[in-house]
Formats: C-alpha cells, structure tokens, sequence
C-alpha cells in the first residue's frame, strides 16, 4: 500500500533528488520554494511517497494559514505559480498515488484544505476522490524549430509587424541584473492595471523576491525594453529550466504603446531560452494577446479538496472578495494613475 511520509533532509538535499526526474518542475526546485516560502510565510513541506520501504515518488507543497484554516498548497491559487504537485517512479500508479496524497494532507498533515495542479492529472484521473477541477487554458510555442520557422508562426498583422516596427524605431532590448529592475517593473505594472480600473494583486516586495532567490540560479530572465533616447519604456521576466521556458510577467508604460515594446520582449526570451536548450514556451495562462504567437491552446487543471463543505464554500468567498476588492481599489486609483503587467 503506497503511503507518503515526511521527508527528512533539507531543500538542498530535496534538489538534488528532483534533479533526478526527467519531469522536474521549475516551481518544485528549492530556490522557487524558498521564493514562495518568504513572499507568503509559508513552509516547504516535501514527503516521499513509499511502497513498503521503497520509495517511489515524492510530494512538494508549501502549508500556510489563511483565516485561521491551515492550507497545502502544491500551488495554491493566488502565489503565481504553475506545476508542482509529485514527481513518480516510473511505473507507479497515479490513482493510488493521489489516495496516498489526500491521506496525508488531511489525516497526516492536518489541513482543512488542499490544492494540486501537475501536468500529469487530468479530472478523470481523480474521479470520484472529491475534488473539485478549476480550468484554465495556456498557450504553448514549439521552441524547436529553427528561428525564422517560429518566427512565421507570428500573426503577421499583430505580431510580426509590431516586432518589425519596434526595430525600426530604434527600440533595444537589454538583458538586465540591477537592483532597480523591480521597482522599475512594478511601476509599469500599476499602470497596466489601472488601464482596466484595477490594481495589481501583489506588491513589489514578491518582484524583489523572485529576483533574490531566481537569478542567481540562472532560470530567471529580466528584459528591458528602452525607446530611442535610453528611456526604459517596458519590461519582462521569464523563466527556463528542463527544456521549458515561463512567462511570468511583463509590463510597460501606456504612453510608449506604439513603440510596440511588448511583441519584442516575448520574441528576445524565446530565442533566448531556445538557445538555452528550452524546447516549448508556455505563457502560463490565457489571455487574447497570446494567441498571436501561433502556440497550441491547452488545458489546464488546478485540483483542490476541503476536509469540510463550509471551507469550501469560504474558498469562493474569499476570493469573490478579493475580485470585487481589487476592483473597488482600481476604481478609486485609476483616474489619477501614472504609474504597470499583463499577468495579474
């Protein structure tokens, strides 16, 4: 009977082993998980998952307190992050991996609320264990073709002819490594929001973060985009690792629209992280914009379980209240805003 048990060494040591899976996640490596540890006050929780003594896949989440109820997240919605959930054995079955899995964060574990998401699920796999499956859609470039095959992928009208133009009208792009890049993105980030009467769901802070423990790994990106006279007029992160690139944000400012600074960011990352050996470039959500880089639309599934109905039922409030909140202080911000990213 498969089982998961708590894993006893550090998240250095929980690194090396993930370096072992062929399907490592970039959000399951320690230096993410530090990430969302500090950004959310959460802690790592890695367990293995053992059939008898044999260990045969291993599990990696962050618990946290929201209201007073204790959460496993492995994302949990909300911390900008996509695939975690368990890397297995070959041969190991999901089913009875998951049963393992839901074990051990309600009995084991203690939680009153749980949350998934792994590319190697999809809701008939977890059939009648009573999850609930939130959908979303993501767009996916093949990143193995040669350049100019990608290239022509491109809606010529809404995509091509921007990147064109951005040459054309003397806009650079330059990777960046200083400090004032987060502040720098976050300021464009807000005037993104307030485009839509909104503001931003996160803060600066979580940017700093996500360059701190991201760059020095290598698997983080940061583009700037500036006009002719130097001006920063755009910006972009993004992430590689396995033979997949992520876009994780990018901003600009509305008054340098029509530098069309944004189409040149996302084709810089590509080759990029082509030349960095990535083989597909996931946008990591939905959004009309995306589907002029001629990617694959895909499915994607966030899994999440309560111990009790009213947790549940808390979970939708909570983030209904949250919308409306977002909403409300955009509202009253958005008429005077000069300062914005296209990934909420």
């Amino acid at each position: 009977m498969l089982a998961f048990h708590r894993f006893e060494g550090t998240l250095d040591d929980w690194g090396t082993i993930l370096a072992t899976f062929p399907d490592a996640e970039i959000f399951q490596t320690p230096a993410w998980m530090r990430f969302i540890a500090e950004s959310h006050h959460a802690t790592p929780v890695i367990a293995e998952l053992r059939d008898g003594n044999e260990v045969v896949g291993y599990f990696a989440g962050l618990a946290m307190r929201k209201l007073g109820i204790k959460i496993l997240g492995s994302p949990f919605i909300g911390w900008t992050t996509d695939f975690m959930g368990i890397r297995l054995k070959t041969g190991t079955p999901k089913r009875a991996a998951i049963e393992a899995l839901r074990h051990f964060a309600f009995r084991q574990y203690g939680c009153l609320h749980f949350e998934f998401a792994d590319r190697q699920f999809e809701p008939d796999d977890l059939t009648g264990l009573g999850f609930h499956a939130q959908r979303s859609v993501s767009y996916l470039v093949d990143l193995k073709p040669e350049e100019e095959d990608i290239y022509h992928r491109f809606s010529s009208k809404s995509c091509r002819y921007p990147i064109r133009k951005a040459a054309k009208e003397g806009v650079v792009i330059e990777e960046a490594c200083d400090d004032a890049f987060a502040d720098e993105y976050y300021a464009q980030l807000k005037d993104v929001f307030a485009k839509q009467n909104l503001v931003p769901t996160y803060g600066p802070e979580r940017v700093r973060l996500l360059i701190k423990h991201l760059f020095p790994t290598g698997n983080l990106l940061l583009l700037r985009a500036r006009e002719p006279r130097g001006d920063c007029i755009a910006t972009g992160l993004f992430l590689g690792s396995n033979k997949t690139a992520y876009f994780w944000g990018n901003a600009s400012w509305r008054q340098h629209q029509h530098y069309c600074p944004n189409e040149s960011l996302h084709w810089h990352a590509m080759r990029y992280w082509k030349q960095q050996g990535m083989e597909v470039y996931d946008f990591c959500g939905g959004g009309d914009y995306k589907r002029k880089y001629g990617g694959e639309e895909v499915q994607r599934f966030l899994f999440y379980k309560s111990k009790y109905r009213w947790v549940a039922t808390a979970r939708g409030l909570a983030y209904r209240f949250f919308r409306w909140k977002q909403r409300l202080l955009g509202l009253g911000k958005g008429a005077d805003q000069q300062d914005g990213s296209e990934r909420p």
